[in-house]
């Protein structure tokens, strides 16, 4: 229940938490449409690691950590403007035939299939490291979503392209990967990214009016029912026990989310405050679900801290394997935590979406020293109903155990825990990295 994302955004998480190490370090936006990768050469990433070990890995889904475009970009290629003001690439400025380095299988994957990023061109289908169908027309949203906007940057897209028939494609190569495995092959570690619930929200045609929280209620539904298809696969193969699941998001949820609670009374965000992009608690703490059969008891609740970016020095300790030195350098190894342990390895947390908009988190006490702690824009009627009133401090301090919601603002009343947190920030900041190894 105390789980985080290293940003309030998709590409900095992403990041983060394939090679354990603070987006922040390197970056803090997204990749762009046509920008390129955001890894470093041979740098350690977790389907790195396991293929080391003889696993099998996919990614399958939004990968959005970049691709070298150039590579298949003619040479006398333009960019063209759109409505005025965004560039982008024609269809004619790549040659779709050759294949783009630079994306999930030069970075640790053996498999990749997916749209790279649901409303970014290309919009096609890419498996391995290659187009399937050359994109040919220019984008345009098919079907629009009844709720937020289409949110499509404009390039080229597969003719008869349609984004609500995405996500029931991806769930089926998802099944269909797994059905290829068997216990005489090697183990597999599968990357399963949806791109639901992510805008645009376009829940399929079969699970419109299913909710009672419009179609963004239907594509979560719908999400769950794709989660229930690669569990009921894993079961079909006989992986169930010998599986270990973790279900979790890359930032909480975006802004349509306000308009949302008054439309539907559905609150997507809970009782954290917050979105997507920003520093406070709903930006960033997200859903973090395991299923470890022997391991993992059913049903059991654990509130201590962790971060995504644990995910790679816990699962190495898991398979046993070495991290190389320098690797994972913010990653802690939550591998106790996960055997049912009460108390965790991270001693605290850094929370970070933009340039110099940073908190910490240590124990119940969250420092967000910067003011304020938002970047999407807040109605006020929500600040009203919800008794957020502005306290015009530079900063805030908040005690989390007491206060979830973040309403009381306690940077005044104790001014020397700010400045020793003020300090642990600035120490983590400074040094490259926060695990000894």
């Amino acid at each position: 229940t105390d789980a985080h994302s290293s940003s309030g955004i998709c590409t900095p998480s992403r990041y983060a938490l394939l090679t354990g190490r603070y987006h922040w370090r390197k970056f803090h936006d997204i990749v762009d449409s046509w920008e390129p990768t955001v890894f470093d050469p041979g740098e350690q990433t977790l389907p790195g690691l396991l293929a080391d070990l003889g696993y099998r890995s996919a990614c399958i889904g939004k990968w959005h950590l970049g691709w070298d475009w150039s590579a298949i970009r003619k040479p006398d290629a333009e960019q063209i403007a759109v409505d005025g003001a965004r560039k982008t690439w024609p269809a004619e400025a790549f040659d779709w035939s050759k294949p783009i380095p630079g994306g999930p299988l030069d970075h640790g994957f053996h498999f990749y299939f997916g749209d790279d990023v649901p409303n970014f061109p290309p919009y096609a289908w890419i498996e391995n490291d290659r187009v399937l169908i050359a994109p040919t027309v220019a984008y345009e949203p098919d079907p629009k979503p009844n709720e937020g906007a289409p949110e499509g940057r404009p390039g080229p897209m597969v003719e008869g392209w349609k984004q609500d028939e995405v996500m029931p494609a991806l769930t089926r190569k998802a099944v269909e990967w797994i059905a290829g495995r068997n216990d005489a092959g090697p183990p597999f570690f599968l990357l399963f990214s949806w791109t639901s619930p992510h805008a645009p929200i376009l829940p399929a045609p079969e699970w419109q009016g299913r909710t009672e929280a419009g179609p963004y209620g239907d594509f979560v539904a719908q999400s769950d029912w794709c989660a229930g298809q690669v569990l009921q696969a894993l079961d079909e193969r006989g992986f169930r026990e010998n599986t270990l699941v973790i279900f979790t998001s890359d930032n909480g949820p975006e802004r349509y989310a306000y308009d949302r609670i008054r439309n539907h009374g559905h609150r997507s965000m809970g009782p954290l405050r917050g979105l997507k992009r920003d520093i406070w608690e709903g930006g960033h703490r997200v859903p973090f679900v395991v299923r470890w059969p022997g391991i993992v008891a059913p049903g059991t609740v654990c509130d201590a801290l962790i971060s995504q970016i644990d995910l790679l020095a816990t699962i190495a300790a898991i398979v046993d394997a070495k991290l190389p030195a320098g690797a994972a350098s913010d990653s802690f190894d939550q591998s106790a935590l996960l055997r049912g342990e009460r108390q965790g390895a991270r001693p605290s947390l850094v929370h970070n979406t933009y340039r110099d908009h940073y908190a910490i988190r240590r124990d119940q006490w969250l420092l967000i020293d910067a003011a304020p702690g938002a970047v999407s824009n807040v109605p006020a009627w929500f600040d009203e109903a919800n008794g957020y009133i502005p306290d015009g401090h530079p900063a805030a301090l908040y005690n989390l155990r007491e206060d979830l919601s973040q309403r009381h603002n306690l940077f005044a009343a104790y001014p020397g825990l700010v400045d020793e947190l003020r300090g642990e920030l600035r120490r983590i900041r400074e040094r490259g990295t926060s695990v000894s190894r």
